[in-house]
């Protein structure tokens, strides 16, 4: 995985805070997301509509229990967040670093662009499709959502 950064434009003493209110406009959003997350508990039937891949075809696909997962996660329950889904915690660390990387590049007037290695595409695929057998195993409650 290569993160490659362009040479940085001429500044003059505001333009960096400009950059930075695309990133901040995200933050904000997910902020307001996370808190209602926060406020309304998904476990709660009722406040959130159901999984398609759930109510359709009735098997666990690889983002249910995300919802929760960030309800545990913002009460700061990792091992229920873990539990509920196992790629909640690895996925949000993930984003994390590449906001990070974007708000970096964007108060020195880089451009970032990421050019993920060839074999990663795959490996995510086969990753979820995994995720998504092994939890409809029946019997392995263990990765069920519920």
């Amino acid at each position: 995985m290569t993160l490659v950064h362009a040479a940085a434009p001429a500044t003059t003493p505001g333009s960096r805070w400009r950059r930075l209110v695309r990133p901040g406009v995200v933050a904000a959003g997910v902020a307001a997301a996370t808190g209602y997350v926060w406020t309304v508990d998904p476990n709660q039937p009722g406040h959130y509509p159901v999984c398609p891949t759930y109510a359709i075809a009735g098997i666990y696909c690889p983002g249910c229990g995300m919802l929760r997962a960030t309800h545990d996660l913002a009460h700061l329950d990792v091992a229920g967040a873990m539990a509920r889904n196992p790629l909640a915690l690895p996925m949000y660390l993930g984003l994390v670093v590449l906001f990070v990387l974007w708000v970096r590049v964007s108060w020195r007037g880089e451009t970032l662009r990421w050019d993920p290695p060839r074999w990663m595409p795959a490996a995510l695929a086969v990753s979820f499709v995994a995720l998504t057998v092994a939890r409809n195993v029946p019997g392995w409650t263990w990765l069920s959502p519920a």
